[in-house]
């Protein structure tokens, strides 16, 4: 149920979202605590126990508001770096 909660709030807040969009099949996320860099990340990761979590956090500090008008992910560059990493 959580999964399906944080799949549909994603696709509300990119739907709402004005930033250039990403290429087909790849999701625009924006990550870091003080300075958001954009990553793409493929849509497969949606489905990783892993990026998931990463998602719940980014529902725990943001719900649907993202300041950055995309998927703000709030986590240290590195952590996200070494979860996604672990998922290619």
């Amino acid at each position: 149920m959580a999964l399906v909660r944080s799949l549909l709030g994603a696709k509300k807040i990119l739907s709402r979202s004005t930033a250039s969009a990403a290429p087909k099949g790849f999701l625009a996320v924006y990550v870091g605590e003080s300075q958001k860099k954009r990553y793409l990340v493929p849509l497969s990761y949606l489905s990783q126990p892993s990026f998931q979590a990463l998602l719940s956090k980014s529902e725990e500090e943001f719900g649907f508001d993202h300041p950055m008008g995309g998927l703000t992910i709030p986590c240290p560059e590195d952590t996200f770096i070494n979860v996604t990493s672990r998922l290619q």
